[in-house]
Formats: structure tokens, C-alpha cells, sequence
């Protein structure tokens, strides 16, 4: 599972994108001259909840949007990206965390002390811009076609579709240590529209993370190594490997990446790199490489799913970094 940093450079509707700055600052701006690999494509779907007509009462804040987003990438076509909002309780509100609308309590008879000050509504807590936290899971393909069409349909009072965008143009390079793919965003339901370019940027250099993904699907498929980890890294070690060499690694690379971008010289893009959760499932798989003497039974479960989907958690971390992005504040 490589490192990845997407970037989104956003365009007014009738002008064109960014994409061919791109291309020519690729070609021009680099050391390493780019060597054309291919097209690829996407698909982004968003649906996003009906609010309430109930209005909340006084003791509870604005109830933060929730989504579900469905994501279809080309370079992992064995399985469909889901991700929708994680319900923060039963009622579906979340607990008042903020002080406004708290009265406040006049001060005794007599006091000569300055009289407390209303808290401001700037000192409210706000809610963060994802809707909170959200759940990532895969599926195959075919099925993640149907599941969207199921809560288009059968849920269409409680669950909205905002919208739907796919890629046009879009072109996969390796400059050196990085692939980098570009393309323009379409968004083609529910009115057709230009949003912009987009610039995926993987880390292709060694990678204690990809040793990790590498050798976790090895180990399901029963074999002692695949023949085409290029990763760089000795993963016959595991348990000298700790969550927090993985969290330095992303951080490191994350400047990496960043600095390839800044040579680029492009201005007004967004940026998706270390989202929340971004290398969970990676942990999560040097635990069980950990683990791996007493998870026989386990792995062999594993082994029937093989031919449908030998890694579920391939892409996830580029998925999240997609989807925040081209869900545009819906």
C-alpha cells in the first residue's frame, strides 16, 4: 500500500482546468523527466443525509451532516471504496459540547468584581468539516454498484445524492522515485460541470509500509515472499517494527511528497495527505504479521476469499485521501 498525497486544483465552470499547467510543469520544472505509463479513471458518488424537520431543541447543537460516498478506482479494480459517517449515538444528535446558550449567573448583591461575560458564539465548538468520524470498507466492485443503486432507490427520503464525478484525461507518470497521475474532474449528475484537476502523487521509493502491506498478502496467500516486493525493505523482522515507525514513515514521506509538489510551483490547490486513519489498516496487518503463529486457523479462513479479492485493504488510504477531497464541503 504506498504513500500518496492528492492535491485538487479547483476551476470556475467555463474555464479550463489546471491539468495542462500540470503536464507542462512536469515535463519542465523536474530533474527527472516523466515517462508516460498510461490512462486511469475514477468515479466519486455522494449521498448525503436528509436533515431533520424536527427542529433540535435548545439543549442540543446543530446536528452535523452525515455521509456515504461510494468510490471506484481503476488501478484497483478488484474492489469498490465505501465510506460513510460513523453514528455518534442512538438519537443521531451529538452531545452539546459548547457553552453558548448557557445562562450565566448574575453576580451576588453588593459584589464590586466585574460582571461575568456572555461566552461568545466564536467559542462554540464547531463541527469539523468531514461530519465526523467516518468508516471505510471495501466490496467488489459489481457490489458496490448495486449498493448505491439500493439506497438511491429504497432510500431516497432519508439518504440524498449530492452528486457524481468522474475523471477525463487522465494520464499516469513515473518522475524517479514517484507515480503521479493527473486528470480532469467531471461532475456529471446532477447538472454536467468542469470542478477541476487532480494530482495523485505516490511515493514509489522504499517503504517500511508497502514491506508491511507485501508481506501481510503473502503471508494470506501461504507463500514466504512475493516475487514482485520492490519495497526495498527487509520485513523479516517484524516485531522490530512498532506502530510509531509506521506513523514516521507517513510523516516523512508526507514531506516528500509535499516537496515534489512545491517544485511544481502551482498555487490554490487542496491538499489530502494525512487524513484521519490514514495507515490503520497497515497497523492493524503488522499486527496480525505479529501475530502470525497463533492466527493459523484464521489465515486459512482467508485462503477461501482469495480468488474473489486477494487484498480487501489495497487502496484504502488513497481512497479516503479522494473522497475527502472530491466531496467539495458538500
Amino acid at each position: 500500500m504506498p504513500i500518496t498525497g492528492v492535491y485538487f486544483i479547483p476551476s470556475n465552470p467555463n474555464a479550463s482546468t489546471g491539468l495542462a499547467t500540470v503536464t507542462e510543469r512536469l515535463h519542465t520544472a523536474l530533474a527527472d523527466e516523466p515517462t508516460l505509463l498510461g490512462r486511469w479513471y475514477l468515479e466519486h458518488r455522494l449521498m448525503r443525509d436528509t436533515p431533520s424537520c424536527v427542529p433540535a431543541s435548545a439543549s442540543q447543537r446543530q446536528v452535523q451532516p452525515r455521509y456515504m460516498q461510494f468510490l471506484s478506482l481503476s488501478f484497483h479494480p478488484n474492489h469498490g471504496f465505501i465510506y460513510t459517517s460513523e453514528a455518534s449515538d442512538k438519537s443521531g444528535h451529538h452531545p452539546n459540547t459548547s457553552t453558548a446558550g448557557v445562562a450565566t449567573k448574575p453576580p451576588p448583591m453588593g459584589a464590586t468584581g466585574p460582571a461575568p461575560v456572555p461566552p461568545s458564539s466564536s467559542a462554540a465548538t464547531q463541527p469539523s468539516q468531514s461530519g465526523g468520524s467516518m468508516v471505510m470498507t471495501t466490496v467488489p466492485l459489481p457490489s458496490c454498484t448495486a449498493l448505491f443503486q439500493h439506497f438511491g432507490y429504497a432510500c431516497q427520503p432519508f439518504w440524498c445524492h449530492r452528486h457524481t464525478v468522474s475523471l477525463m484525461n487522465g494520464a499516469v507518470y513515473d518522475v524517479g522515485d514517484f507515480r503521479v497521475r493527473v486528470g480532469d474532474v467531471r461532475q456529471t449528475q446532477p447538472a454536467a460541470r468542469v470542478r477541476g484537476a487532480v494530482v495523485q502523487i505516490e511515493w514509489r521509493g522504499p517503504s517500511i509500509v508497502d514491506s508491511i502491506s507485501a508481506q501481510s498478502l503473502a503471508s494470506k496467500l501461504g507463500d514466504g515472499q512475493i516475487a514482485d516486493d520492490d519495497s526495498g525493505v527487509d520485513m523479516a523482522f517484524p516485531d522490530a517494527i512498532e506502530d510509531a515507525d509506521i506513523d514516521a514513515e507517513y510523516a516523512t514521506t508526507a514531506a516528500l511528497i509535499r516537496e515534489f509538489w512545491a517544485r511544481l510551483g502551482i498555487d490554490g490547490a487542496r491538499e489530502a495527505i494525512l487524513l484521519p486513519d490514514v495507515g490503520k489498516e497497515v497497523k492493524n496487518q503488522l499486527r496480525r504479521l505479529k501475530q502470525k503463529g497463533s492466527q493459523t486457523v484464521s489465515d486459512d479462513k482467508g485462503l477461501q476469499q482469495v480468488d474473489e479479492d486477494p487484498d480487501p485493504d489495497a487502496g484504502v488510504d488513497v481512497a479516503r485521501q479522494f473522497m475527502e477531497i472530491l466531496r467539495f464541503n458538500r
